[in-house]
């Protein structure tokens, strides 16, 4: 498995890409939102050889599908989120306008994620969990074989996604992580939508958020 992160827009968003042995890879979250960011992408993607098939959001916050529409028009790929967060994806250029930032208008996804499925970009298996609470259509992409599970805006190192924008419910996002990433093995590697990278282990032991859970 090829795994990079490169961290784009003022929001220092973790855009991930990860291929398997095949060069076929998926682009998750894809942030850039200026010319000189989106050519860092290109040229990181054409450099590896890699070909772009998937396109995966783990929410619809415009700072995370910023990039969905230079993605779409570069490379023929599929794009997959979870419905919950249509309505947030179909007001990105608002949400965008609200901040400060010129945002372009996403295409809408063509495949829509739901709990339990499996995607298989570069026969690398990514199984979903929707963990609701920063967003109705939050979710997290577990590799069991590879130990990682990327949680866009679930779970950070040291902290949780906040839930105080539309759709946000604290109560909901508590659960989910309790669920079904606090009983996934403690070695596996949590990376984030912001900041650095962390452990499962390490969150059960120091996010103040999770203390006695």
């Amino acid at each position: 498995m090829f795994f990079h992160r490169l961290v784009f827009n003022p929001y220092q968003v973790n855009t991930y890409i990860v291929a398997g042995e095949d060069g076929q890879c998926a682009v998750i979250d894809p942030a850039c939102c200026s010319p000189e960011e989106r050519a860092t992408l290109k040229k990181y993607i054409e450099s590896k050889g890699l070909q772009p098939v998937l396109l995966i959001n783990t929410h619809g916050h415009f700072d995370h599908v910023i990039g969905n529409a230079f993605v779409c028009d570069t490379w023929p790929v599929k794009t997959a989120a979870c419905h919950d967060d249509l309505f947030l994806m179909e007001n990105a250029q608002k949400q965008g306008e609200i901040f400060g930032f010129p945002t372009e208008q996403p295409p809408l996804p063509e495949i829509w994620l739901k709990d339990g499925d499996i995607l298989t970009p570069g026969n690398i298996k990514l199984h979903i969990y929707h963990i609701p609470g920063h967003s109705p259509g939050s979710i997290v992409l577990h590799s069991p074989e590879n130990k990682l599970v990327m949680t866009g805006d679930v779970l950070f190192n040291g902290s949780i996604g906040r839930t105080d924008l539309p759709g946000g419910n604290y109560d909901q996002l508590i659960e989910g992580i309790e669920k079904k990433l606090l009983v996934l093995p403690p070695e596996t590697m949590v990376y984030p939508g912001h900041g650095p990278e962390t452990s499962i282990g390490q969150e059960m032991m120091h996010n103040p958020f999770l203390n006695g859970l």
